[in-house]
């Protein structure tokens, strides 16, 4: 008997010391796993995630649950990982509920053990570079899946109907293909599918969802967007009244009456038109309403140019509960709030596709800009996501900051640096008045090279998916001492697709005019013809009467190029520098290959900034003449 106490003591004993170790073991799984991806994976900030610090408490982006046993969340968002995702380290978290590494670089497919962590309900990876087929084996307890901002290829797994608890999916911006699996979720409320190449009727249960969510497909059909060829259009949920009914009605009806209706219908779309013709009135009278509004006292020079009269702003249009709600990035030295930005003088610098941009003097002497944007089809979060990689992606001395934003239903602002003197646009094709200030050879070439080391950093730091998707010379600016710095980037991704105006059609690549989706290649297209602008000195727009304005830059020099070497090429203001010319040939035939009409034919645009360096770095020793160098080297463009 005493032996049988004895054993059951021990074995007491045993269990009770394991208890703890157990717990132990799976924390320090979650641990082991954590510490193989951030070892696996680069990364740019700082985790803490050592041996000697805790997890739960101590490691970045790290929630546990609430007995501390088990990693409930990872959060990483636009920390700089780069690479792929290695397998068996993050879907070894058994117990994980949300996985956010949204605006990074990764790359490479998703590991499907990651995919189909059983506990997983929202996955954000969104703002990367991730390819291949989306994982068959997602979990089926997810509630938001976002995969958008990638290069994932292949069809909409058939699989994703089965996840019935899902409520958003978002997989816009992707190349993937093929027909859209009819997906009976019935807790689905949010859906976007747009900027793919999906292809077929929209199956029956999307059909409820905005042709926004649907944009961007070319080859798909069906409610709500356009309907698919040889379908009769859907009746008209009414019932028409039996012919008979229709025809006994009439009958009831004496001539007098219809004449009576007939005048009371007339004088009711008399009254109607007298109401909008006095609303259109009073709304030019009392200008535009909004968080921006402006009692103008004068309209905004042509051409972009700063307007000279000063505006005020109005708070009027902004509710109580929105105030003082302008989010500043770290590190901005600025300080002040929404309404000190209100109540700022303000002058129009120019109105764009994106907005109209204002220059803003507060009450304590601080200038900033300030762009109003509008046509933001964007929601809250996509919108605050953009603006967070925004801020990320433009921390480069070429490239202007965002500094800060506001977002409300109505109003959207951005705020930026002010810097003078101004645009490239103003400096190529201001006042050419005797005795102004020209660019020179060298200053072009530096303007040239910052600027795409400009747009070569967006490329690198936003992902594949990210671009400008507004290169122009007005979006060139320059500092006092003529360096050049992007702006106004980033922006296209939160518009509506826009009918291009026509003064930007000579800036915009051939496949963007046809299917209105830009790519990194679009900007280096868009990039070749600022710099023929700058060696030409010709505007690619459209402006009957001015000299200095040719609308398809590209054609025309390869034009002038193929019948006879002329000086005609070159801005007369560059010829003035004999010693440049082989250079400046050089430059020429970078320009031609970036506006090459095939977009796998262009540079990309690190490998322009490296074109440009051994350009400018080249020594200035005996030099063929430019009609020797097109001739051994001849520009194509087909």
């Amino acid at each position: 008997m005493q032996h049988l106490v004895l054993i059951a003591f021990l074995s007491a004993s045993f269990l009770f010391l394991h208890i703890p170790c157990a717990r132990c073991a799976d924390l320090n799984s979650d641990r082991q796993a954590l510490l193989a991806f951030a070892a696996s994976v680069p990364h740019g900030r700082k985790l803490n995630w050592t041996l000697t610090t805790q997890v739960c408490t101590s490691w970045v982006g790290i929630k546990c649950t609430p007995d501390g046993r088990r990693v409930r969340e990872l959060r990483l968002p636009a920390v700089g990982l780069f690479g792929p995702i290695p397998s068996d380290t993050l879907g070894k978290l058994d117990a994980l509920q949300v996985l956010s590494l949204r605006s990074n670089r990764l790359t490479i497919s998703l590991p499907p053990d990651v995919a189909s962590i059983p506990s997983l309900h929202s996955l954000y990876l969104q703002h990367n570079n991730l390819s291949g087929i989306i994982p068959t084996s997602l979990s089926s307890n997810l509630t938001f899946l976002d995969l958008s901002y990638n290069s994932f290829d292949g069809e909409i797994p058939l699989k994703v109907q089965n996840i019935t608890q899902l409520t958003a999916l978002l997989l816009q911006n992707n190349s993937l293909s093929g027909p859209i699996p009819d997906l009976h979720l019935p807790n689905l409320r949010h859906l976007n599918l747009s900027n793919n190449n999906l292809s077929g009727p929209i199956p029956p249960s999307l059909q409820k969802f905005p042709a926004s969510s649907f944009f961007g497909n070319a080859f798909l059909c069906g409610l709500p967007l356009e309907p698919c060829p040889g379908t009769a259009p859907s009746p008209s949920p009414m019932s028409p009244l039996p012919p008979n009914t229709k025809k006994s009605f009439w009958k009831r009806l004496s001539l007098g009456v219809i004449i009576a209706i007939a005048a009371g219908g007339g004088l009711l779309l008399l009254i109607l038109i007298v109401v909008l013709l006095i609303c259109i009135f009073k709304r030019k009278k009392d200008g535009e309403p909004g968080i921006a509004s402006f009692s103008s006292k004068g309209k905004a020079a042509a051409g972009g140019r700063a307007e000279k009269s000063k505006q005020e702003y109005s708070s009027s249009g902004i509710q109580e509960a929105e105030r003082n709600k302008l989010i500043f990035f770290n590190g901005c030295s600025y300080n002040f709030d929404l309404e000190d930005l209100l109540r700022a003088s303000a002058e129009v610098l120019g109105k764009g596709s994106y907005g109209t941009t204002y220059k803003a003097v507060l009450e304590d002497g601080t200038t900033v800009v300030v762009k109003r944007l509008k046509e933001v089809v964007a929601g809250k979060r996509e919108f605050e996501q953009q603006m967070e990689i925004i801020g990320r992606v433009g921390q480069h001395q070429n490239a202007v900051q965002l500094r800060a934003y506001y977002y409300s239903k109505d109003e959207k602002l951005l705020v930026y640096d002010y810097m003078t003197p101004g645009s490239l646009c103003a400096a190529l094709h201001g006042n050419r008045t005797a005795g102004r200030t020209t660019l020179d050879w060298a200053t072009r070439v530096k303007i040239s090279l910052e600027a795409a080391r400009g747009i070569a950093h967006l490329h690198a730091e936003g992902g594949g998916k990210f671009i400008h998707g507004n290169i122009k010379s007005s979006n060139i600016l320059l500092s006092q001492g003529l360096s050049a710095c992007i702006s106004e980037f980033g922006l296209v991704q939160l518009m509506a697709i826009p009918h291009i105006p026509a003064r930007l059609i000579g800036y915009r690549a051939p496949e963007v005019l046809e299917t209105k989706r830009q790519t990194q290649k679009s900007d280096v297209y868009s990039y070749g013809v600022l710099l023929l602008e700058m060696l030409t000195g010709k505007a690619p727009l459209r402006s009957p009467g001015r000299e200095d304005s040719i609308e398809h830059l590209p054609r025309w020099v390869q034009s002038v190029v193929r019948e006879e070497w002329t000086s005609e090429v070159f801005d007369a203001d560059l010829l003035r520098h004999p010693n440049s010319e082989d250079e400046m040939v050089q430059m020429l035939q970078l320009a031609m290959a970036c506006v090459a009409i095939v977009p796998d034919q262009r540079p990309r645009m690190e490998e322009v900034v490296r074109r440009i360096e051994e350009i400018r770095n080249s020594s200035s020793g005996t030099r063929s003449s430019p009609e020797d160098k097109l001739k051994e080297e001849a520009i194509q463009i087909t």
